[in-house]
């Protein structure tokens, strides 16, 4: 630690205009064999992301857990699950990255625990009415023998927010708060004991060089006082349920940007600008911002950039809005396309029907994508998201053009929305299939044995790297030019100037040097005259629909 920032410019600083690839650590690299990926299949990997370019990594949960939720059901917060290695592996790892030049992000799961957790064991040995109980959110249940719900809250995954106990005795006793699965139970974050062990967490892995933290649910934590009964209840309440006009009672209630000026008073004890990026599904954006305020976190997830339909009007409208309320706390926008909880964007933008978030599609949706489709437009978004001003994030897998999965055997799948839902909502294991590095090695390349946790399709081995890293059409060629000219025309630290009188379906501006031309129409427009940088899809004199380009003078 350090007197941090001291010297530093403000605006300057690294994560205003990073390109940080999340890592799914299960499904990205196996080095050991057991279908799974870990820590050291992350290091053995890191030439290939110094390679695309990319400025830090942000690594989904590695931490000791049961696995009922792939990692977010933590059962220590400061160790390595052995599926994933040690903490050695890790210290490896992050200096590995180091060396390269690359940041390394973890994930932190403050909402709540594992049921394994020894303070979840604690309060159920301990009883009601015990300092260990109110650790986590226990309740006496409604009715005369106390056999209902606290209230009437549902899980995101489906079900009842609540599960009854049996207490010492045998006795049916109190009910607990679980917003996610039954094994997820949540934290009590009115109390001072749960804050300071995650003072003492965050620490750990400070300590230990992490150069900063992702934060799950960061829009949760606090409950309304009383615990209220839910508006919209019942049925399975979404991630990003959370809006002015239907306040959620366990979303962005306002005591929790308390937590996060501690936070941050604790990742600025430290040098190097450790970060805090926080997940808050809310909306609007200019709510979203309070997250992200001065004091407070550095980053959000632009979930409402991620989730605007493919359409000119509707996408100009989410990035001004973006730019102009990020930036009025100080704060860069950020921009994401994919990630673990939602369909992949080559898919996504192909989908012709409603698809919310963490609900997925499997072989009974609506209907299929149209995967020529999806991957033009995929290409085009990227290429523009990357021109804008501010933070980038990429899922792994996406540099590949890697679609969603689609036919994920029904026993196969393990997310526990498909089993809390009894089938009605698949998901999101169609963008956790582990990733295809070679076309002709065992399991495309994740694992030396072919064993994979989740099964990958045969189409993988046309999108392995191997095949992509010689194809300068490939997604990963786009990519990598892409992350290339985002750095030598500094793209991320200019300001945006939208051009007026552009056809229907056009989305264009200036950033720097560079013009951007999007064409999101039907019809092919007229290229603007220039020296081509950066073309998402083949061109001639006209610019084809779902098609941009990067231009300078």
């Amino acid at each position: 630690m350090s007197d941090a920032g001291k010297d530093l410019i403000p605006g300057t600083e690294w994560w205003r205009t990073a390109v940080i690839y999340q890592i799914y650590p299960r499904s990205f690299a196996d080095a050991n064999g057991d279908g799974v990926g870990d820590l050291r299949g992350v290091t053995s990997r890191l030439p290939e992301l110094e390679a695309l370019g990319v400025d830090a990594i942000w690594l989904s949960p590695f931490y000791v857990s049961p696995q009922h939720d792939a990692g977010y059901d933590v059962a220590d917060f400061t160790d390595v699950d052995p599926l994933f290695g040690t903490l050695d592996d890790f210290d490896h790892m992050l200096a590995e990255a180091h060396g390269r030049g690359i940041r390394v992000i973890v994930d932190m799961v403050p909402n709540h625990t594992s049921a394994d957790h020894e303070w979840f064991q604690a309060a159920l040995a301990a009883g009601p009415g015990s300092e260990e109980r109110d650790h986590f959110v226990f309740r006496e249940g409604t009715g005369e023998d106390g056999s209902e719900p606290p209230n009437n809250w549902q899980s995101v995954f489906g079900g009842p927010a609540w599960t009854r106990v049996t207490e010492a005795d045998g006795n049916p006793g109190q009910w607990y708060l679980h917003l996610f699965d039954t094994s997820q139970p949540d934290l009590n974050w009115e109390h001072e004991w749960v804050a300071q062990q995650f003072d003492d967490i965050l620490r750990f892995w400070l300590d230990r060089g992490a150069d900063g933290f992702r934060v799950d649910v960061a829009h949760g934590l606090i409950k309304a006082s009383g615990l209220p009964d839910h508006a919209t209840a019942p049925g399975p309440v979404a991630s990003g349920g959370d809006t002015l006009d239907n306040p959620a009672p366990f979303w962005a209630q306002e005591p929790v940007h308390d937590v996060w000026r501690r936070w941050r008073k604790v990742v600025d004890e430290y040098d190097g600008e450790r970060v805090l990026c926080a997940e808050a599904w809310v909306y609007p954006l200019a709510r979203m911002a309070k997250w992200v305020r001065p004091d407070e976190m550095h980053q959000s997830f632009n979930f409402a950039y991620l989730e605007t339909a493919w359409d000119a009007d509707a996408l100009k409208q989410v990035i001004t809005e973006s730019l102009h309320e990020f930036s009025a706390v100080g704060a860069p926008s950020t921009w994401v396309l994919s990630n673990h909880d939602v369909v992949r964007h080559v898919s996504r933008l192909a989908l012709t029907f409603d698809n919310p978030q963490g609900h997925g599609i499997g072989p009974n949706s609506p209907a299929m994508p149209d995967l020529d489709i999806g991957l033009k437009r995929a290409r085009a978004a990227t290429a523009m998201m990357l021109a804008l001003p501010g933070s980038a994030y990429l899922y792994q897998g996406e540099e590949l053009g890697l679609p969603e999965v689609i036919d994920i055997p029904d026993n196969a799948r393990q997310d526990p929305t498909w089993a809390r839902t009894n089938g009605e909502r698949y998901g999101r294991d169609g963008c956790r299939v582990p990733l295809p590095w070679s076309p002709s090695e065992p399991a495309y390349g994740f694992s030396p044995t072919g064993a994979s946790w989740l099964p990958q399709p045969e189409i993988w081995a046309d999108f392995a790297r191997e095949v992509q890293a010689g194809d300068p059409n490939s997604t990963l060629s786009l990519y990598t030019a892409a992350l290339k000219a985002r750095r030598e025309f500094g793209t991320a630290a200019c300001d945006l100037e939208w051009i007026a009188d552009v056809p229907a379906g056009v989305v264009a501006f200036r950033v720097g040097e560079v013009t951007v031309y999007a064409n999101l129409g039907d019809a092919p427009v007229p290229l603007p005259a220039g020296k081509i940088l950066l073309a998402s899809s083949p061109h001639d004199s006209e610019l084809q629909p779902d098609t941009a380009v990067w231009l300078t003078h």
